[in-house]
C-alpha cells in the first residue's frame, strides 16, 4: 500500500528576525486525522532531515484531534524530531507529497531541488501533489521535464496578501504567494479570507489557509476512493 510523504519545515526564525516560526501544528496533524481515519499512513520529510520546530502562534488553535495526533509517539518521534532527508525517501512508496505551511517554509522549500524532484517523481507516476497555505511555496519552482512551471495554466491556492495583512506578516514575508504563483502563470483562486477553500486542478490540490487542511485531504480522500489506488 503506498503512502503519502508529508513535508515540514526546518526553519526556526523569519530570517533576520528573532521572531519564531516552524511548522504550523494543525497543517500537518489535521491532514493526519483525516487519511488514518481512511487507513492511509505517511512519511515525514523536511529539507534537512532530523527536527522541525513548531510555530508557537499554532498552539493557539489546538482542539482534540490535534492534540491526540501531536501526542501521537510516530507523530513526535518522526513527524517532529527525526524527519527524513529527500535522499532518504523513496519516491516509488508514495501515492501523493504533500507540503504543509508555516512561515518557516517560505525560506526552506522553494528553492530545494531534491524535493522537487521527489515530487515530479510521484506525480509522473500517477501520483498527487498537495499544499495547504504557505505550503503553495512548494510547488513553485517544480519544472516538469521540458523546463516549464508545473503549476503554470493550473488553478491553485495559498495564503493571501490579505492573510499575510491580517497576519501582520507583510513586512517579513520574502515574497507573496499569489504574485509568486501568477509569476510562473498559475491561476490564482482565492475566498474570503480565513475561510475553509480548497481546489483540484487534475492531479494538484491546493488549500488557502491552515482552515482549508480537512477540505484538501478531502479532495486528495475522494480521488484515492473513486480510483481505487489503496
Amino acid at each position: 500500500m503506498k503512502k503519502v510523504l508529508v513535508v515540514e519545515t526546518n526553519i526556526q526564525k523569519y530570517a533576520g528576525t528573532n521572531e519564531a516560526t516552524g511548522l504550523w501544528l494543525g497543517e500537518s496533524a489535521e491532514f493526519l486525522d483525516e487519511v488514518y481515519q481512511q487507513g492511509v499512513d505517511v512519511d515525514f520529510v523536511s529539507p534537512l532531515g532530523g527536527f522541525v520546530p513548531l510555530d508557537p502562534r499554532s498552539m493557539k488553535y489546538i482542539d482534540q484531534a490535534i492534540m491526540n495526533i501531536y501526542l501521537e509517539e510516530n507523530f513526535i518521534q518522526n513527524g517532529l524530531i527525526q524527519t527524513k532527508k529527500p535522499a532518504e525517501v523513496n519516491q516509488n512508496d508514495y501515492h501523493a507529497i504533500y507540503f504543509t505551511g508555516g512561515h518557516g517554509v517560505m525560506w526552506d522549500f522553494p528553492d530545494n531541488k531534491e524535493l522537487q524532484e521527489l515530487a515530479l517523481a510521484i506525480y509522473e507516476n500517477n501520483g498527487y501533489i498537495l499544499s495547504v497555505c504557505h505550503g503553495i511555496a512548494g510547488l513553485l519552482n517544480i519544472k516538469d521535464r521540458e523546463g516549464s512551471f508545473l503549476i503554470s495554466g493550473k488553478k491553485i491556492t495559498g495564503f493571501t496578501k490579505t492573510e499575510e495583512f491580517l497576519a501582520g506578516k507583510m513586512n517579513k514575508v520574502p515574497f507573496f504567494n499569489q504574485t509568486a504563483a501568477e509569476e510562473r502563470n498559475a491561476q490564482f483562486k482565492k475566498r474570503r479570507f480565513y475561510k475553509a477553500f480548497a481546489l483540484k486542478d487534475g492531479r494538484i490540490i491546493t488549500g488557502q489557509n491552515p482552515f482549508s487542511v480537512r477540505a484538501v485531504a478531502k479532495l486528495y480522500l475522494e480521488e484515492v476512493q473513486s480510483c481505487k489506488q489503496f
